[in-house]
């Protein structure tokens, strides 16, 4: 049973894929499909529920994201486990292989801010701007920052020094710079024109030292 499963999901991206030796064909096998790549993004910082994964696409149908995971876990891109107790949830993760596209992420990020038509009122998940931003640094300029992001129910803290930009999710110590609001304010915020004693009067919220976060914010730049 378990060799006639193997042998559909071959035929299937066989019957799909672009029948080419190209190795980049190859790769679009694997990840060309419409929202496979924004699913590995909404993984790219952890594992995640399938609630949690919905949430950070709402333009993605639960039958098209039910069957993206099961292409990213038929590529070993992806795996599926159960949390211990007392959670005892489903969650997808990234393999090895999965967590070696943001190199890929990265790329479409730099090359997507160069480019015309952009429209940032339009939707943007916590991740995709923790990944922006971890894209968009300006690490020569780097100095150490420690950083505490609050996007609605999400909570990352960001580590900063000359070279380096770390994100991850969860609190910060204390002592952290403290950011917090709603993720598309956020990113205009980071992005936007205004410095941080403006934004920091309604559109965002912000604890900490104002210079030292204009200049954690004055690392990054879409263009």
């Amino acid at each position: 049973m378990k060799s006639n499963h193997k042998l559909g999901i071959i035929t299937i991206l066989a019957r799909t894929g672009y029948q080419e030796g190209c190795i980049a064909a190859h790769a679009l096998d694997l990840i060309g499909d419409r929202w496979a790549l924004l699913v590995v993004r909404e993984l790219m910082l952890g594992p995640r529920r399938f609630g949690a994964l919905r949430a950070g696409l709402p333009g993605l149908s639960a039958n098209v994201l039910t069957q993206r995971l099961g292409d990213l876990e038929a590529a070993a891109l992806l795996t599926r486990r159960l949390l211990p107790d007392p959670a005892r949830v489903q969650v997808y993760a990234l393999t090895e292989a999965g967590l070696a596209l943001w190199p890929v992420l990265r790329a479409l990020c730099l090359w997507g801010a160069r480019q015309p038509g952009h429209d940032p009122t339009l939707f943007i998940s916590s991740t995709a701007l923790m990944l922006s931003m971890r894209a968009m640094c300006a690490r020569d300029r780097a100095a150490a920052h420690l950083v505490e992001m609050r996007l609605g129910d999400d909570l990352f803290t960001i580590r900063t020094a000359p070279g380096q930009f770390v994100v991850v999710r969860g609190a910060a110590e204390a002592g952290a710079l403290r950011f917090s609001g709603g993720t598309n304010a956020m990113a205009a915020a980071v992005y936007g024109p205004s410095p941080l004693r403006d934004t920091a009067r309604g559109l965002i919220g912000f604890e900490g030292d104002l210079a030292e976060g204009q200049a954690f914010i004055d690392l990054f730049a879409l263009r």
